[in-house]
Order: C-alpha cells, then structure tokens, then sequence
C-alpha cells in the first residue's frame, strides 16, 4: 500500500493515507500506563466522588432516593454563562453574542476506576439516556442553538478529572464545524436526492472491510478517509437527523454497540485515552432531511503536528481497513 488522499465524502475533507509511516496497530498501544481498573474506586479529593457530592450544583440524580448510579450537574468551570439573555450586537465586521448556554457534567459511576469500556451495556445506555434527556429539556430555551455532547476519557483526551464523567453544552449560536458539515450535507441531498450518511452506511456496508461491530440498528466502521488510526464511526441505520429523536430502544442498542467498541480499544490498544462525540442536528434543523446523527470515537493513538496545521489535512498512518480489521480481531469479553 503506498501513498494516497482520500475525500471524506460528508464533509469534503482530505485526509493523506501514510500506512508506510505507521507501526503496527497493537504497537500504538500504550502498554506501560496503568489501566484504568488498576485505579482506586474511591479517591478522597476528587469532587464526583461519593461523599464528596455538592447537592447545590446537582440537577439530576439516579436513582433520586438510594445510592446513586449517575448524576448530573451544573459545571462549576463552565465554557457558558448559565444565567442571562442571548444577545446579539455588531461593530463593523466584529459581531458578538452574550456567552451565554449550558455547560453540563454527567458523572457516570460513582466508582472512580472505572469507564464505559468496564460498565454493563445498560448502565452505558443509562448515560445516553441522561444525556438525551438533558439535551431535550435545555432544548426548549429559546437561546439555545445546538447541543454539543461529548467525553474525554485519558489527559490526551483533554481529561482533568479521571472520575468517569461526560459534558453537555448548549450553545447559544451553532458553531462554524456543524454549519459546515450540515451545508455540505444539504448540498449532497439537492444533487442527489439522499443522505450522504446513509449512503456512507451503505457503502460501508457492502464493503465490508472497514466494519467494527454490526447491529439490528447500529453499525460501528471505520471511515474511509477517516483523519487518524482507529476513528470510529457508529451511525443508526435509520435515518434522522437528531440524538434527541433516538427511541428507548436505539439507545439500549447503542449502550451495547458503544460498550463493544470502547471494549475492544480497552482490550486491543491497553486503555487508550479517546473522545467520543455525538453529533447531532442544531435545534432548529433538526428536521431537515439530509441530516443524520451519528457518534463518534476518536482514540488519541496518535498526536497532531503542525503538518496539520500548516496544511489543513489530517494524516491518517493507518490504513483504514487495517484498523478495522484489528479491532475485530480484539476479543473484547476477554
């Protein structure tokens, strides 16, 4: 396999192809860093540990009566002002809107050492769960423009606080990425009458190669110009543009699709750190039919350089099929 740039067909992004570069993919494991289950289960200074709760900051919790499983609450951090008005004003060419939204923390587990990749299938769909759930309610305020939910899981994740916990944030504009991703998305429908997802859920499909994990209703692959090793895309076969339109059952099935996933880089590449993402339709575009919410797993194997940077292409030093090939390899209930 030599050289070569692949266009990722939702967003028109080039991604250069260097396998000659890589090692191989159980060599960008990180075998000398202590798993995640080697930790402690109780730290006494973290903050989301039990014990150490702040009822103050607490919106939800379940179960609300005994022990608690998950919780959520306002960050005391956050990226977004939780009180006030959106507004908007120009001067010029510069325009500003009050930083103003959401910024919320859900804490997973009351145990510090443990990650979705170690928790049950139901108890990971408990997450998504909340986070739907959170995600619809902060909908319903008029300033808000699009929900951003996403985890770090390791520092090269952008982890401060190794207690498992995922973040909600609602902004009050949608961010230039997603208008992008969406623009191209709505220019695919107008040229071509469908979605460029599921027509990427097809090709991957019956392709075959790039497939992770398969479901009744989820299908985990490995992008064809995906930007670095093991980037995972896991995407509903059916097709609608918002997380908050998921049925009870699509997030069941999701807790079991992501679980395995995560599972496989636990097993396979020694608990890399990693983000996942849910990608989902602004508010108010929610209904618009060439849009497709998907999730997806991004492991920091690797770093960014200034290559990137400079050029504004990812290199990927893995080739696709090969890092698909080998976490289906990963027997991940080992």
């Amino acid at each position: 396999m030599t050289y070569e740039l692949r266009q990722n067909p939702a967003t028109k992004e080039w991604v250069i192809i260097a396998p000659l570069r890589a090692k191989r993919p159980q060599e960008l494991a990180t075998p000398t860093r202590p798993l995640t289950a080697e930790g402690p289960a109780w730290e006494p200074g973290c903050p989301f540990c039990p014990g150490n709760e702040e009822p103050d900051w607490e919106i939800l919790r379940i179960p609300e009566q005994e022990r608690w499983q998950l919780r959520v609450l306002r960050n005391k951090f956050p990226a977004l002002q939780h009180e006030g008005e959106r507004e908007f004003s120009s001067d010029g060419i510069h325009r500003r809107v009050s930083g103003v939204g959401r910024h919320e923390v859900l804490i997973e587990s009351p145990l510090h050492n443990t990650c979705a990749a170690l928790e049950s299938p139901a108890l990971v769909a408990q997450v998504l769960s909340a986070l739907q759930h959170r995600g619809r309610v902060i909908s319903q305020e008029p300033r808000i423009e699009h929900n951003g939910f996403f985890e770090n899981h390791g520092p090269q994740a952008g982890t401060t606080l190794a207690h498992p916990h995922a973040q909600l944030v609602g902004l009050p504009v949608v961010p230039y990425d997603i208008q992008v991703r969406a623009d191209q998305a709505g220019r695919h429908f107008t040229d071509t009458g469908q979605c460029v997802y599921c027509q990427t859920l097809a090709e991957a499909v019956g392709d075959g190669r790039r497939i992770v994990v398969e479901s009744e209703l989820f299908v985990a692959f490995v992008p064809y110009a995906a930007g670095s090793p093991f980037h995972t895309w896991i995407l509903p076969r059916r097709h609608e543009g918002s997380f908050l339109n998921a049925t009870e059952q699509e997030l069941a099935e999701l807790g079991l699709v992501l679980r395995r996933v995560l599972r496989k880089l636990y097993v396979g590449l020694h608990d890399p750190d990693y983000n996942y993402i849910i990608r989902s339709a602004p508010v108010h575009a929610a209904g618009q039919a060439y849009l497709h919410w998907y999730l997806a797993i991004i492991p920091r194997a690797t770093r960014s350089t200034g290559f990137e940077l400079g050029s504004g292409v990812f290199v990927n030093t893995a080739l696709p099929e090969d890092s698909a090939a080998f976490l289906r390899s990963v027997q991940e209930d080992v």
